[in-house]
């Protein structure tokens, strides 16, 4: 095994030194603001960006639009309810009232026929 070599403090000086050297070159090698290439990636990403919030707009009416018809399905569905339970509770009143005047009907007659047999 090696014996460790403790770096010098030119050494580190020095690879400090480097290390600025090379932020700094690399820093500079970026393209300028006004480079085409820039340009156009900047433009492929806000038009990729707009197709998205079109696509999310889109998505958000569809989902609007379907719990609109939802709703609207659901209150047809209560007011159709009403409407039935409203027929079925007036053709239970007029079999009520079919009845009560059938039952009169018959008492009446029953009536006539008892007056008939006294001879009155």
């Amino acid at each position: 095994m090696g014996t460790f070599k403790e770096a010098r403090f030119g050494d580190r000086l020095k690879s400090a030194g480097d290390a600025r050297k090379a932020m700094l070159a690399r820093f500079q090698a970026r393209p300028a603001a006004d480079d085409p290439v820039l340009a156009a990636r900047r433009a492929e990403r806000q038009a990729i960006s707009t197709a998205r919030a079109v696509r999310h707009a889109e998505r958000d009416a569809a989902r609007h639009a379907e719990v609109a018809r939802h709703e609207a399905e659901q209150i047809r569905l209560r007011e159709q309810d009403a409407a039935d339970q409203v027929r079925v509770a007036a053709e239970a009143e007029a079999r009520a009232s079919k009845l009560q005047a059938d039952q009169k009907a018959a008492r009446d007659a029953r009536y006539a026929a008892r007056k008939a047999r006294r001879g009155t």
